[in-house]
C-alpha cells in the first residue's frame, strides 16, 4: 500500500467539501463553518491522504468566527479540528498517518486546537494527548512549536496531485 500526503489548498475546496461526509460530527453542528471557504486564511492548515492515488482521508483546521463559537467551541482563537477517513481505508493506519503529520504543521502556527468527536473516536485523539474540557465531548491539544520534520516520501509540500 502506497501511502502519501499532500497540502490541502484552498483551490481543493472539493476535497473538503467530499470528505466532510465521512468527518465524526454532531448532528446538530453546521457543517458550513467546516468547509465553506476553507484555506482562504493563512491560519486553514490541511492535509490528504493518498492511498495507491486514491483519496483516503483528510485532515483539516480552521478557526471559527465568533459568530459560530454558538456551536460549543472554546473562542474563536483556538481552531477547530476535522478529520475524515473514507471508510474503505479505516483501521488502516490512515488517521494516525495524517494526525502525526498535521500536529506537527499545526504547531507551527498555532498553541492549540479543539476537536468536537463522539465516543467512538475520543479514545483515537486522547492517543494524540487531547483532553477533554469541562463539556465532555470537546477535546483539546496544546501544541509545542517543534522543527517540522516531513516525511522523506510521499510528502512534498511544493508538489501538486496530477
Amino acid at each position: 500500500m502506497s501511502k502519501e500526503l499532500y497540502f490541502l489548498r484552498s483551490s481543493e475546496q472539493k476535497i473538503v467539501t467530499d470528505m466532510f461526509k465521512y468527518a465524526h460530527l454532531k448532528e446538530s453542528q453546521n457543517p458550513n463553518i467546516y468547509i465553506d471557504f476553507y484555506g482562504l486564511t493563512p491560519k486553514d492548515i490541511g492535509l490528504y491522504a493518498l492511498v495507491n492515488q486514491e483519496i483516503a482521508g483528510a485532515i483539516w483546521s480552521r478557526e471559527l468566527q465568533k459568530k459560530d463559537k454558538a456551536e460549543g467551541f472554546i473562542d474563536e482563537n483556538t481552531p477547530v479540528l476535522s478529520m475524515a477517513v473514507v471508510p474503505k481505508f479505516r483501521g488502516e493506519g490512515i488517521g494516525s498517518f495524517m494526525m502525526e503529520q498535521f500536529l506537527q504543521e499545526a504547531a507551527a502556527v498555532h498553541t492549540q486546537i479543539s476537536v468536537s468527536c463522539d465516543s467512538h473516536t475520543r479514545k483515537f485523539y486522547e492517543k494524540f494527548g487531547f483532553v477533554a474540557l469541562e463539556c465532555n465531548n470537546i477535546l483539546i491539544k496544546k501544541l509545542q512549536i517543534k522543527a517540522v520534520i516531513r516525511p522523506s516520501e510521499g510528502y512534498d509540500p511544493t508538489r501538486w496531485m496530477d
